[in-house]
């Protein structure tokens, strides 16, 4: 998952960013006026929300972007490149970077920052015009944003931190291990939620480093936590136990990671956070830095209702990759043993990799459920919506669809000449959904195919829960309840 040296201008943040220089330069001056009463979109009234809502997070004073987007004076030398970027698609390169398809599957996610169709004709209307300002007062009220030391999760109720390490100014990337952090815990918990922060002596971007603003220099951990320091079991390591828990990836600019309330995780006493795979670059100066965990638990006394599923799925053995040539595809199944809700989607592909769907399989029954477009330089996670996480029933078969695009025509790939196998490092390549998974007992699977029938009334196929057409539908008192 390391990037090489001729990778890593082509990073998290800057890579995407940078193009968007290349597509329009920032320019304060216009070659077609608006015609008058032509259009009536203008910033203040309809952009500015638009922007508050979907880029700001990014695109402000301390923000991960190279320019601040808050207000009209900022955001005007930008207007072209913002019509671009909005209006690519759910492909590499879109902004915000969600690259969802929209027209397939299930269409409703947890903190989905996207542009709807409406919204992105709305800026081309809006550019194509002019870029008019409009009324000022038409504009919403700056917002205000969190200092980037708080916790989004609130405050945690246990901080570990990793040892310090020092990244030299121009050192190349580099991937290897951490040595181990203890836990200090005296008692098993379990985690509702766990955010990761870098913390380092870098305020500013003094090395003249694109990477990240040049504020960062772990680019990402795999990581785990097991009790004690022996080597755990190949299956350990793959799926995990009650000792040895494998947690989402650390990366760059990644949102905390929260559990089902009925399935949080377990972190037991004794236990140690231990990784072979970290990667860090340079941003430019001499930086000591560490990360610090924060893990928010649930009440004492909390017992888990459904159980993690610790299937894999993905291939990471005979990856086959030819050079220079487009749209090849990879396959991998696994068949779920137990009835299974689907938390979250996330690819996990290298250099090559531009898009990966998920589809579900029971019977002569195939839905499929998401379909993205894959960027390397910036990679997401989609969390479903509680109302529309896919239930599968046991003997259903998940089944992943990777596409690779290993020519000239794919930026992030650093030589298209190459044949390239599975690997760690960027040159080679992952085939992996990253997702979480939960599964139920017959009893807990009727009911949740029982609670989503009764919050979809009228629709006799459920995307996703290829059994919920065999539940009884709810009486209209019931379903009334139900959505009290």
């Amino acid at each position: 998952m390391s990037i090489t040296n001729a990778e890593s201008r082509w990073n998290a943040i800057a890579r995407p960013l940078m193009l968007a220089l290349l597509v329009a330069l920032p320019s304060t001056a216009w070659t077609q006026p608006a015609a008058a009463g032509s259009n009536d979109v203008t910033y203040s009234k309809h952009i500015a929300p638009i922007l508050q809502r979907s880029c700001e997070n990014c695109h402000r004073p301390g923000g991960g972007a190279p320019m601040s987007l808050r207000t009209y004076e900022e955001v005007r030398p930008w207007a072209r490149a913002i019509k671009q970027r909005t209006g690519v698609g759910p492909h590499a390169g879109v902004m915000p970077p969600w690259y969802m398809e929209k027209n397939i599957g299930i269409q409703k996610y947890q903190d989905d920052p996207s542009l709807s169709a409406r919204e992105v004709k709305m800026v081309a209307d809006w550019v194509d015009h002019g870029a008019p300002r409009g009324n000022p007062a038409d504009a919403p009220p700056a917002k205000e944003w969190a200092d980037n030391s708080v916790w989004h999760i609130g405050t945690p109720d246990l901080i570990v931190k990793s040892k310090d390490i020092i990244v030299k100014a121009n050192s190349p990337d580099w991937w290897g291990e951490i040595e181990p952090v203890p836990i200090p815990l005296d008692e098993d918990r379990y985690v509702a939620a766990v955010e990761i922060k870098e913390v380092n002596d870098t305020s500013v971007n003094a090395g003249g480093r694109e990477t990240v603003g040049g504020l960062f220099v772990w680019h990402h951990l795999i990581y785990r936590t097991q009790v004690g320091l022996e080597t755990p079991s190949p299956a350990e390591l793959v799926t995990g136990s009650d000792t040895v828990v494998n947690w989402p990836v650390h990366e760059v600019g990644r949102n905390p990671d929260y559990f089902d309330p009925k399935a949080a995780v377990l972190l037991k006493k004794g236990s140690y956070i231990v990784s072979d795979s970290l990667h860090t670059h340079s941003n430019g100066q001499d930086t000591k830095s560490h990360l610090e965990f924060g893990y928010k638990f649930m009440p004492k006394g909390y017992k888990p209702t459904f159980k993690r599923s610790l299937i894999a799925l993905g291939n990471g053995v005979d990856i086959d990759i030819r050079g220079m040539e487009k749209d090849q595809e990879l396959h991998a199944y696994a068949v779920l043993n137990e009835n299974t809700k689907v938390i979250s989607f996330e690819p996990h592909l290298h250099a090559p990799g531009t898009r990966m769907c998920l589809e579900a399989i029971w019977g002569y029954n195939i839905q499929t459920l998401s379909c993205v477009g894959y960027d390397h330089n910036w990679v997401r996670g989609y969390s479903y919506t509680d109302d529309s996480a896919p239930l599968l029933p046991k003997g259903s078969i998940l089944h992943i669809i990777g596409y690779f695009d290993n020519t000239t025509g794919n930026r992030n790939v650093a030589d298209p000449r190459n044949w390239s196998g599975s690997g760690n490092r960027s040159i080679t390549n992952m085939f992996i959904d990253l997702g979480n998974r939960v599964s139920m007992t017959d009893e807990q699977f009727q009911q949740e195919m029982m609670e989503r029938v009764a919050k979809n009334p009228g629709l006799d196929v459920i995307p996703g829960c290829p059994l919920c057409g065999a539940v009884p539908k709810p009486t209209a008192a019931a379903t009334q309840n139900q959505q009290q």
